[in-house]
């Protein structure tokens, strides 16, 4: 079992002293945070905004909080302005990569020069996706990377970072944006992530095509691509693939020929 953090305990008794049973939304500000660390004796966390930005992005709600949400559904943190927050119930959204699919080999372009010196996994990530094109690959767009670590201010949501932004064309002359989230091996991929992708796009890029993406390692050399969609008020995801990057060596006929005669879609 997971060891209980001051973070935590604060967001506990935030939740605890607003919610009662049956709520589907209840907010906070960040003061509150002040005042339960206070009540709980705790020193005052020096970057108050890390406590709701680690339960939105980087690790679980505590149990007592999980454990009021209805079956099928589970409790987001969602910003709702600038120090103002909400936790919302929504459909449970597993983002776990699927152990069932097939694994597709690429050759890896990576320059070893960039694989030695990436200081994280998500640089690490970032970089093996833009040299190897996998984004391309991926949604069958011509793409290229706009801007990295995009950061803005969507109205009714307040900041938010995007880890990578690319732009496609396609055969049509359509353009799309694909604001694209990764994650390390031991991380997770967060739905409000996404959430907030989707709100950045129609305030940014409202004449574009939006179709958000998440990435993580699975290993060291294989990657899992996930591709979003609306569902009503809700996501879904509509793709997921794993790439192998591998020697080209390592690729070989058989895979080639396996590889013809799978669906494009």
């Amino acid at each position: 079992m997971a060891a209980v953090t001051q973070y935590d305990r604060i967001i506990e008794l935030v939740f605890a002293q607003r919610f009662s049973a049956g709520s589907a939304q209840v907010e906070f500000a960040r003061d509150d945070l002040v005042d339960a660390a206070s009540s709980l004796g705790l020193q005052r966390p020096k970057n108050l905004g890390d406590i709701p930005y680690s339960f939105r992005y980087r690790k679980d709600l505590p149990q007592s909080i999980a454990d009021t949400a209805p079956l099928g559904y589970e409790w987001v943190i969602r910003g709702a302005g600038t120090g103002l927050y909400r936790f919302d119930l929504a459909r449970a959204l597993d983002l776990s990569p699927n152990a069932s699919l097939a694994v597709t080999k690429i050759p890896d372009a990576t320059p070893g020069i960039i694989s030695r010196y990436a200081q994280t996994d998500e640089q690490a990530l970032l970089a093996v996706i833009r040299y190897n094109r996998l984004i391309d690959t991926f949604v069958g767009v011509t793409c290229y990377s706009l801007q990295n670590h995009m950061a803005t201010s969507i109205p009714n949501v307040g900041a938010v970072e995007v880890d990578e932004v690319y732009v496609g064309l396609d055969k049509r002359g359509a353009h799309y944006v694909f604001p694209v989230e990764a994650k390390g091996a031991k991380d997770r991929l967060g739905r409000v992530q996404i959430e907030q992708d989707f709100a950045m796009c129609a305030v940014k890029f409202p004449n574009l095509i939006c179709r958000p993406i998440g990435a993580q390692f699975m290993d060291e050399s294989t990657i899992v691509l996930f591709e979003f969609e609306r569902s009503g008020d809700d996501l879904a995801i509509s793709n997921e693939r794993h790439y192998a990057l591998v020697d080209n060596d390592a690729l070989s006929d058989a895979d080639l020929s396996a590889y013809t005669v799978r669906p494009l879609t």
